[in-house]
């Protein structure tokens, strides 16, 4: 196999776990619509779901031989570490989504969760395929397509008051979020780094700025 095939190779297999990625777009959509208590339950039963599973696959080498040879082209190599026992993006997603649920007003989740799906996408199918220029710990390219699909996300997400300040703090996120997506590399998983990151630096901007607007969605289920 030549250089070139194995990173088409390569790229194919980010591309899949990318549009798997995308599927997690249906946690913001199904929160708008829902209770934060329900969203908790639910989410709560699919992170503990996927947590078995870890455990399973790494303290079974039957389950494990399995599960690796159903998921182990969507699994990078540092998330089949048998010594270190990472867990796998998935789990991650899980469990983002549920403490960002638990922790930050469903206003704040929406962006902060969607800006994870999109541009962590759009960061990784941009910056392995025109990655050149080195940007701290990844590439340049890749992050200002984080911080460009971002800004996107902020733009159509909803909002409280519809004020020009809102978005300026969406924007400031957004590249707060595209920072924190670049240095995760090897450190943390920007799973949780991405809306964490987004989601507090909105939350910390509306408790300064707008510390008597209750930060809650009209006609929605809270």
């Amino acid at each position: 196999m030549t250089q070139t095939d194995h990173g088409t190779i390569q790229y194919r297999d980010e591309l899949i776990r990318k549009m798997i990625h995308l599927c997690s777009l249906s946690f913001p959509i199904i929160y708008y619509f829902i209770s934060r208590y329900d969203a908790i339950l639910i989410l709560s039963g699919f992170t503990i779901f996927s947590l078995t599973i870890e455990l399973w696959r790494y303290f079974s080498p039957k389950a494990g031989e399995i599960f690796y040879n159903l998921f182990g082209f969507l699994l990078r190599e540092h998330e089949m570490d048998k010594k270190k026992k990472n867990l796998s993006g998935a789990t991650y997603v899980f469990l983002s989504a549920l403490l960002s649920v638990i922790i930050f007003p469903k206003v704040i989740f929406l962006t902060a969760f969607t800006i994870l799906i999109i541009s962590d996408t759009s960061a990784a199918l941009i910056g392995r395929r025109y990655g050149k220029h080195q940007f701290l710990a990844k590439s340049l390219e890749g992050t200002i397509a984080f911080f460009v699909s971002a800004v996107i996300v902020v733009f159509v997400t909803p909002k409280i008051m519809y004020v020009p300040a809102e978005y300026l703090i969406g924007i400031l996120a957004a590249a707060l979020g595209a920072i924190a997506e670049n240095i995760s590399y090897g450190l943390a998983d920007d799973n949780l780094t991405i809306p964490l990151t987004v989601g507090g630096v909105i939350w910390i901007c509306y408790l300064i700025f707008y510390p008597n607007v209750p930060l809650i969605l009209l006609n929605v289920p809270q």
